[in-house]
């Protein structure tokens, strides 16, 4: 799946949607996406085969099942295998719910 692809997925939750960061702050829930580094299968000293490692972040300001589910279900509609993490970020009152992917 290409980046423009995950980004229409994506945008189908109607939540701010950035790739990286937002340029100003936003409001939560939000979500970011990026390709955080790559796992390339190499042959002939060439690059054989380009793997993206992309997570996906979602920002809530309370734990939110709901939109969790919601997320996940879109993820699990396009056949995208992910590993998923969470976190509380003290100094922004936030939740991070991490999908790599």
């Amino acid at each position: 799946m290409t980046l423009e692809e995950i980004y229409q997925t994506l945008q189908l939750l109607n939540l701010p949607l950035a790739y990286s960061h937002f340029k100003s702050p936003k409001e939560p829930p939000y979500l970011v996406y990026l390709v955080e580094d790559t796992n390339n299968f190499g042959a002939d000293n060439k690059v054989y085969h380009q793997i993206e490692n992309l997570v996906i972040e979602l920002y809530t300001s309370k734990k939110d099942i709901i939109l969790e589910k919601k997320l996940e279900a879109l993820l699990n509609e396009k056949e995208l295998y992910y590993e998923k993490i969470e976190t509380y970020i003290e100094s922004e009152k936030l939740y991070e719910v991490r999908y790599e992917l």
